[in-house]
């Protein structure tokens, strides 16, 4: 038999407002049948006078249901609560205590934390400390087969948590809220989550727990600030719900996903994990060799098999698969707009951008026929990391992080763009932020992949996708099962958030007539020079 959903009700500040409260509460129980508790966040007292809460006090009047309230966020409610362990208020209102777990009969797990944040010794009787929230945590998270609580009740609102989200209204979730508490949500990972004090309502779309394809699956938390009790624009103030808990649940019902699930806002990962590791370039192979006159290049000899003396008998690699029709980007074709390129590997040549977002967009392709990175033979994957390790070195002595992305769809011949922004524009997180925010927009699931993740491995060849990877080797994916829109990697770049250019997310407004690509092509080449792995010592 499937077990019988317990049904709560969420309050935000009540102040002081307690036949308000009440009368609502009796209202909706009266249309809607008995709840089985009421959580209070924010300010449960107000500066209203105490005679209202004295006939709660003495038991005049009586809470219609059992409430559970946070403690004090201010120096003059401090007198309300006097056991930090919590205590019974008044009957059927009970103070949880400073911090702690509490488990109802039914196995329903609700964590609190009351008060304000502060970084300050010694904390005052209305806050919390970074010590506190590593408590929490550690008796949680430290517990064998730790998955997650059921609720999590804080009166602040998390610090970050409109990242990736719907629209938090005039809350900016990057400076108001704490940091602590946004830490202690990622470690308990509550399946609701409710905070108060900014006076309005805000629901998230739910998030998601986990690194998707990284790890397994599990279940969203959703998060809901709720507004102060009789506000005058009625903005909401009291939520039901129904929850049955998490450790009577089916597990594979516990961990699906709404369709509106986003990203977790919390999560900053690979940033540190990824830096200043590169792994050292393998040695070239064989090939084919395509030669053109780039004019700064005479003078500087090149053998035509790209052979190391070190491998006198190197493997011959498999031969790239011959294009259908006319290809503007085999290298040998008569299509290339040869004056666009500015360096020729062994298996790869660097091109700039037709159109570019800036003087120096360059393209990563093949020199052979490849229709995507999925379909690269080892030896041109092997050369084209090693492009991608020469770029970033060469835009970070020029104070610019690259962002590289790829389209496999309506496209014929791999182009792996490579966008430079300069470090002063915006931070990678930034980046990212954008890319994720404008694809939720789109209704396109963009997916974090792991940061060492071969693409081969999650796509197939022939498959249409498009993905991005960000300069801390983070990268973002996403399956194209019907349409995409072509320009998006470019709008994204191009947008006031990063390169703040809008009127060159397409292309075809930013051509240029042949002399002044060649003027930059030569400039490109010049300035590349120092970093070109392909000359001979």
């Amino acid at each position: 038999m499937a077990q019988k959903p317990l049904r709560l009700l969420a309050c935000g500040d009540v102040e002081g407002k307690f036949d308000v409260l009440f009368n609502r509460v009796r209202a909706i129980q009266k249309k809607s049948g008995n709840f089985d508790l009421l959580l209070c966040v924010g300010n449960f007292f107000g500066s209203t006078p105490d005679a209202e809460w004295e006939e709660y006090k003495t038991g005049i009047k009586k809470a219609p249901i059992q409430t559970c309230v946070l403690g004090a966020n201010n120096q003059e409610t401090v007198k309300y609560f006097q056991d930090a362990d919590g205590c019974e208020l008044a009957e059927n209102i009970t103070y949880l205590g400073r911090k702690g777990v509490f488990t109802g009969t039914s196995g329903l797990q609700i964590v609190y934390l009351s008060g304000t944040e502060s970084l300050n010794e010694p904390v005052p009787g209305y806050s919390f400390s970074p010590k506190d929230v590593s408590s929490l945590r550690t008796m949680l998270c430290s517990t064998p087969q730790f998955k997650g609580v059921d609720i999590l009740l804080t009166s602040p609102w998390p610090k970050y948590v409109g990242n990736f989200g719907n629209s938090s209204g005039e809350v900016d979730t990057k400076k108001c809220g704490s940091a602590l508490v946004s830490s202690l949500a990622t470690g308990l990972k509550p399946r609701y989550h409710f905070a108060a004090l900014e006076k309005t309502y805000y629901e998230r779309l739910p998030y998601r727990n986990h690194i998707v394809l990284q790890e397994n699956a599990q279940h969203a938390t959703r998060f809901i600030a709720l507004a102060n009790v009789g506000n005058p624009e009625k903005k909401k103030y009291l939520y039901a719900f129904s929850i049955v808990p998490m450790k009577l649940m089916d597990a594979a019902e516990l961990v699906k996903q709404p369709p509106d699930v986003t990203e977790n806002p919390y999560r900053k990962c690979g940033k540190e994990a990824s830096i200043g590791k590169q792994v050292p370039a393998p040695e070239e192979e064989s090939a084919c060799q395509f030669f053109f006159d780039l004019n700064e290049r005479q003078g500087r000899k090149r053998t035509s098999t790209g052979r190391d003396s070190k491998s006198p008998h190197p493997k011959q690699p498999r031969k790239p698969p011959q294009p259908l029709g006319p290809c503007w980007f085999c290298l040998a074709s008569p299509e290339v707009e040869k004056h666009l390129v500015v360096n020729i590997g062994t298996h790869c040549y660097l091109a700039l951008a037709k159109g570019g977002l800036s003087d120096d967009h360059v393209l990563i392709l093949p020199i052979g026929h490849y229709q995507s990175v999925v379909e690269l033979s080892a030896e041109v994957v092997e050369e084209v990391e090693k492009y991608k390790a020469t770029l970033r070195k060469f835009f970070k002595s020029r104070g610019k992080r690259c962002i590289l992305f790829e389209r496999n769809y309506k496209s014929h011949h791999l182009q792996l763009q490579v966008i430079p922004v300069p470090l002063s524009r915006c931070a990678t997180d930034d980046i990212k932020d954008a890319f994720i925010t404008q694809a939720q927009e789109q209704q396109i699931e963009l997916l974090e992949i792991p940061e060492h993740s071969d693409i081969k491995q999650i796509a197939q060849p022939g498959a249409a996708y498009f993905y991005v990877e960000l300069d801390t080797g983070e990268k973002l994916f996403h399956r194209i099962k019907k349409s995409f829109p072509l320009q998006f990697g470019r709008e994204v770049l191009a947008s006031e958030a990063i390169l703040n250019i809008p009127d060159k997310s397409d292309w075809r407004q930013c051509q240029i007539s042949k002399e002044e690509e060649e003027t930059l092509a030569r400039r490109f080449r010049k300035d590349f020079e120092p970093f070109d792995f392909t000359l001979d010592d």
